[in-house]
């Protein structure tokens, strides 16, 4: 909501530290527009206490005040917001030792939009040292907006704002009522994300292949198997009134890749011939959109040799941020089975921030393992590989590049 917005908090457990504690650094979700750690979602506590290590989370300059591009007066913008993240990476590298941490063996994770900015980093030279260890819940960033688009979105930012209005001394509500301008290359409200502007960024963070810099770092990579059940409400344009008449309709510009939908349809109802129009929908727009970017991550380095360690959240059908809770160890619900997920989802996280190992065997291109999080919760070679295999056939082009 404003510039002034640089702060951390920082949760160590109560009892003395045998040794320097390994540090867990959480980035917040909401793309790169929204969100904040205040949430009590976010409450480091009981990962903390629970994994005997010190939890760091991380506020940072969102949407335009963090991501607008205007490299003729500000040369830093269009990653301000990434340079903040970096900004407190080295904080902790200063001072977490005082807190009982251990900065040598920090680990960056976050959710959605966390997950993304985490990507990001790995490919820029200044973040290379700051951080050891990688993890990603429901957040990729394959591909980092053009500096051309990022023009053109300026622009219409700068149209929206006003004639004369300057952007470095608007007040902050007329700033953030200007995000509501149209995107002028992917519709609905105006994109904010890094920019490869070939100072801070000077290439893509997972092509045409994974940044070199990180690939020496452990990283773990997740999604939740109906990611799109949280991005649709029940009365919307998309699902009210749903029928198998109009699935193929009114998924064709959520999959946001150029695929015929009538034949996406006609393979999902195939293959799944007891699905009803609700959960096809789910499917089909989890695989095409949401979870089609980790996929590219955890090949790419399967590709690269330094594979990632996979694994998808299945319990009740999980959406989108439904991870968050259950690594963390927070919200209301502390059903039994719910607190063995939550409790073996923490053990792995902080397994790997530890050790850099969950626990499971890395993802390879021939078994392509997968630690599956449910009321059961096992290992799978190749999970969804028919979603997979289908939608392979058509270029990923991550939305907002």
């Amino acid at each position: 909501q404003s510039e002034d917005c640089l702060f951390l908090n920082v949760w160590t457990p109560v009892a003395a530290a045998k040794k320097p504690r390994a540090v867990m650094v959480y980035f917040h979700g909401g793309a790169y527009s929204s969100g904040s750690v205040t949430d009590p979602l976010n409450d480091g506590a009981a990962l903390a206490a629970q994994g005997d290590v010190v939890v760091v989370t991380v506020n940072h300059r969102l949407n335009a005040f963090g991501y607008l591009y205007l490299p003729d007066r500000f040369p830093d913008s269009g990653n301000a917001g990434q340079l903040d993240l970096i900004l407190a990476l080295k904080w902790v590298q200063r001072n977490i030792a005082a807190f009982g941490g251990n900065p040598g063996n920090v680990t960056v994770f976050g959710q959605s939009g966390g997950g993304a900015k985490i990507a990001t980093l790995m490919a820029m030279p200044e973040a290379a040292g700051l951080f050891h260890k990688a993890i990603t819940m429901s957040g990729q960033q394959v591909t980092a907006s053009g500096p051309l688009n990022a023009s053109k979105r300026a622009a219409a930012f700068l149209d929206k704002l006003g004639q004369g209005v300057d952007p470095a001394t608007a007040p902050v509500e007329q700033l953030v009522a200007a995000l509501s301008a149209t995107d002028p290359i992917i519709g609905g409200g105006v994109y904010m994300g890094p920019v490869l502007d070939m100072k801070h960024l000077a290439r893509h963070p997972f092509w045409p292949d994974p940044a070199p810099q990180s690939l020496g770092i452990p990283m773990m990579l997740g999604n939740t198997v109906m990611e799109t059940r949280a991005f649709f409400a029940a009365d919307g344009k998309q699902l009210s009134g749903l029928t198998y008449d109009n699935l193929a309709a009114r998924i064709g510009p959520e999959m946001r890749v150029d695929i015929d939908p009538v034949w996406v349809v006609a393979q999902f109802r195939a293959r799944y011939p007891g699905a009803q129009p609700l959960e096809l929908f789910h499917r089909i727009v989890t695989a095409a959109r949401s979870w089609r970017g980790q996929v590219e991550e955890a090949e790419a380095r399967a590709r690269a040799g330094a594979p990632a360690f996979v694994y998808q959240l299945d319990y009740m059908d999980a959406k989108h941020a439904d991870d968050i809770a259950l690594v963390f160890g927070t919200g209301p619900d502390q059903s039994t089975c719910k607190h063995q997920v939550s409790t073996a989802m923490m053990n792995a996280f902080v397994r790997f921030a530890k050790t850099g190992n969950p626990g499971w065997a890395a993802y390879d291109l021939k078994k392509r393992r997968t630690m599956i999080f449910d009321a059961y919760t096992r290992v799978e070679d190749n999970p969804r590989a028919w979603e997979r295999e289908l939608f392979a056939r058509v270029p990923y082009i991550q939305p907002g590049s």
